[in-house]
Parts: structure tokens; sequence; C-alpha cells
């Protein structure tokens, strides 16, 4: 049985993208290994500037993935008072810094920086999470560099379910920068894991059930609670729930998905959990980005 699908009789299988996740790990290190082999350490910087409980929570998280497979973890934290100007010229000094392959800005940045023009500043070949102009740009053209690390992760949790992603009708809920246009080009690629036909709806679409009722593939990434139900979705299609939600107050409080769970389950053939489906391979992607800026600028081939 696939290690990715809890079958679940009479109800949608579970995606797990923990265990997911897991196998990416697995082949991370491996790389690493080959990499040390060459004399190459992969290092990653974050930057954080930011008083966000999440974002630090997040940034931890992130140390100890780099930790577990080999990765050298590099943090910044830069006082949330400080100048626009401090933190470019750490991102310059992360630039030129040749034991740094990846660069990381975590967002959402404090409040009155430029948050565009800091993701500019950081050198494209670092860029692991694929926002730079010049990254998305390649991405669009279909000759992609660092794809954006929650889209690449996606595309990986289909795979591992058998989805036949090539000619599926894709619908993406959701038009971000993040999620929705990164993962649309990316399906529109011309490779086997790609090639979907690709709607994405958003706040101003009209009859969303409409759309989705017509989809193979369901991702929903709008950040509203509970937007798509089971009564929208087609029989046996694949839902796919980016969306992490805290819902209620004090001890009724829980994270949801932009799913209802109970309801999709009942229509759909497979499903992500919120948390423990989509969240654990953003992660993962972000280590497979980061190894592989190491092997371009090294200058080394290796199988991630």
């Amino acid at each position: 049985m696939n290690d990715a699908i809890q079958e679940r009789p009479g109800r949608a299988d579970v995606i797990d993208g923990e265990a997911v996740a897991a196998s990416v790990r697995e082949s991370v290190t491996a790389a690493v290994g080959r990499l040390g082999e060459a004399g190459v350490t992969p290092g990653l910087a974050t930057v954080l500037m930011s008083d966000d409980p999440a974002s630090e929570t997040y940034v931890r998280m992130k140390q100890r993935d780099c930790e577990q497979v080999g990765i050298e973890s590099h943090h910044v934290e830069i006082d949330t008072d400080a100048p626009q100007s401090e933190l470019f010229a750490t991102i310059d000094q992360l630039n030129e810094d040749p034991a740094i392959d990846g660069i990381l800005i975590q967002r959402p940045l404090t409040e009155g920086v430029d948050e565009p023009a800091a993701l500019r500043r950081v050198d494209p070949e670092k860029d692991v999470d694929g926002f730079h102009p010049e990254n998305v740009g390649r991405l669009v053209t279909g000759d992609p560099r660092f794809v954006p690390c929650t889209p690449l992760g996606v595309q990986r949790l289909l795979t591992e379910a058998g989805v036949e992603i090539p000619g599926s009708d894709v619908v993406i809920v959701g038009r971000s920068e993040l999620v929705g246009k990164p993962l649309a080009n990316l399906l529109l690629g011309r490779d086997d894991d790609a090639d979907a036909t690709v709607t994405v709806c958003h706040s101003n679409t009209e009859d969303l059930a409409n759309h989705v009722s017509r989809a193979d593939v369901v991702v929903v990434a709008a950040g509203v609670p509970r937007l798509v139900t089971g009564e929208m979705l087609a029989e046996g299609s694949v839902v796919i729930d980016v969306g992490i939600n805290a819902v209620g107050e004090g001890d009724d409080r829980t994270l949801v998905g932009d799913v209802d769970y109970e309801s999709a389950s009942e229509v759909a053939s497979a499903i992500t959990p919120v948390p423990g489906g989509v969240g654990p391979m953003t992660r993962a992607m972000l280590l497979r980005n980061t190894v592989n800026a190491a092997a371009r600028q090294a200058g080394v081939e290796i199988d991630s």
C-alpha cells in the first residue's frame, strides 16, 4: 500500500502529507551526503524582521528541519524598529556569503517595510522561495529555476496520491502570489506531472460551486474557513486543502482548512487533512530547493 494514502472505506482516502514529507527529507539527506563527498555543505539563511509568534515558530521549525537533513542553518533576526536599510544590507551580505546557498525572507515583514523590494533584493540564484521576479518569470515561461515551496508540495502530493495530472481539470480557489498563481503555472507545464487544464477562481468568481463541481482536482487556498463544502464537489474528485485557519475561542479554538473536511470526505476520493497535509510539504520542499541551489552553485550533479 502507498504510504502516502490512508484508505478509509466509504469515505475519502487521506493523503498523508507527513509521510510524503518524510520521504522528501530522506532524499534530501541522501543528496546532502553526495554534496558532502564533493566538499559542499548546503547553507540556508532565514531572515526574520517581525514579532509575529507564528513566524517565529515557523522559523524554528525550518531550523530543526535543516538540522535533521544536514543543511547548515543560519538565522538573522532584525529588530522591528530598525530601518529598512538594515534589512537590505543584511540581504546584500547574505547574497555575497559563499556559505549561503539559499535565502528565505520570513513573511510578513514588519509594517512599513517594502516587502516586494526586499524579495527583489535576494540573489535569484539563492531565492529558494521562488518569489524573485526573475524566478517567477522563468516559471511562467516553462523554464523554472525554483518553484515556490507550497505549489511544489501540492504537485508532489498529487503525484504521490496517484493522480493522473495530465489532462485533468484542476480548479484552484485562490489567486495569491504565494500559491494560486504559481501553482496554476506549474500545473500548466508540459511535464508528466503537469499538463492539466487549470481554472483559477477567486473572491469575485461568480457561482464558485459551478466551477468546483466540474473539477477532477480541487485545490483551495483562499484563506476562508470551510469555504468549499462536499455539496460543491464532483463525486470522486481529489481535494487539496492549503488553508489553515484558527476558529473558535479559548478551549474551543481549533484549526480548520478552507474545505469543510467532513462533508467533503463523503464525496471526494482523496483529501488532505488540516493540519498534516500541505504544511509539512511546504517545509520539505524548501529543503529540496536549498539542496538544489547548493548543487547548482557548486556545479555538482545530484538527484534530489
